[in-house]
């Protein structure tokens, strides 16, 4: 059966947390917002080539998870991909230097903002084709339960995705083989400018537990519920038992892209935008500090203003790193 946690169970287990972990949940999300705002701001001045798809109000979601994650764990990401990899671990000068094309980008300026790959950290790669980057973790957790290693597999995949056949092909082989994987499924209710109600039947969980795979259904907006639903699915693939399946309702605050102005193509209205933005879940969280005297409002302020100087710093470095030389063409290249 599909469960829904509830916040009564979301907060005894948050009780658990230390504060230090808190702290640093609220500043990863806090990293995370700034980053893709000042990539607004960056592509809306001209100085970023390209689209770039934004994680913006969906924050949540990437922290709650891969706060949970070991080092050595892997994740898979999308074209939407920012926030999974800063909560990873990713470094915000790296990434800009990516996404304006620099040499001292992650992929020294030629994988922009749908492919940064970071395999120190465990990160195997946004993807810019939908499901992509489900075979990707399969196999990773394939060669991890191989190789007896201690390492679980998380897929970060949107909605849109679930309609893909990769999906079934990899959720069917991860339930009989029990790899150590775990489906994060961001349900921000649009796969592009189509509406889930209009291009998806039933549910996310549904179609995971018809293959045998524990799922569950959470508010992506609440940081701890997602803690603690992700807790939960690690601990379980890394403890050889199989598959787990997150779904994550959320939503996202920007455009599909950067050409899509919020209701630019009418496939969705400014009210609905407006009300999503009032379950913003960082002053959410926040709120949540402080009423449980984990912090007061000078730290969260101390937090938002040094995270900004980290932010502009790594615009500084990425405006001011060269370019690749172009006899680097086809290094690095191979696909």
């Amino acid at each position: 059966m599909i469960k829904e946690l509830d916040n009564q169970n979301v907060s005894s287990n948050a009780s658990k947390i230390s504060t230090e972990v808190l702290l640093d949940m609220y500043r990863r999300m806090v990293t995370i917002r700034k980053f893709e705002e000042t990539v607004y701001d960056v592509y809306s001045r001209g100085i970023m080539p390209g689209l770039a798809h934004l994680y913006t109000g969906m924050e949540a979601v990437a922290v709650g998870v891969c706060v949970n994650l070991k080092p050595t764990d892997n994740i898979t990401s999308t074209h939407r991909g920012h926030g999974h990899l800063l909560a990873k671990g990713g470094e915000p000068k790296r990434m800009f230097a990516e996404l304006l094309g620099k040499a001292s980008g992650y992929n020294h300026g030629k994988g922009g903002s749908m492919h940064i790959v970071d395999m120190s950290l465990g990160i195997l790669g946004a993807n810019g084709i939908v499901a992509g980057g489900m075979g990707i973790a399969a196999g990773a957790a394939l060669s991890a339960k191989v190789n007896h290693e201690d390492r679980v597999s998380v897929m970060f995949f949107g909605d849109g995705a679930l309609n893909e056949g990769l999906f079934y092909e990899t959720a069917n082989m991860a339930s009989l083989w029990k790899l150590p994987v775990v489906y994060i499924m961001e349900n921000n209710t649009y796969g592009e400018y189509t509406s889930t109600n209009r291009s998806t039947a039933g549910t996310g969980p549904a179609r995971a537990e018809a293959m045998m795979i524990p799922a569950v259904s959470v508010d992506g907006n609440d940081v701890l519920a997602v803690y603690d639903a992700a807790c939960n699915a690690i601990e379980y693939a890394r403890a050889g038992n199989g598959p787990r399946f997150v779904e994550c309702h959320t939503y996202r605050w920007r455009g599909h892209h950067m050409g899509d102005q919020g209701d630019t193509y009418g496939y969705r209205t400014q009210q609905e935008i407006e009300e999503w933005m009032k379950k913003d879940p960082i002053p959410r969280f926040g709120q949540y500090l402080l009423s449980q005297n984990k912090t007061d409002e000078a730290a969260l302020s101390a937090i938002d203003v040094q995270v900004q100087q980290l932010i502009d710093e790594a615009v500084e470095f990425a405006k001011q790193a060269p370019y690749p030389d172009p006899s680097e063409v086809y290094k690095h290249v191979y696909a």
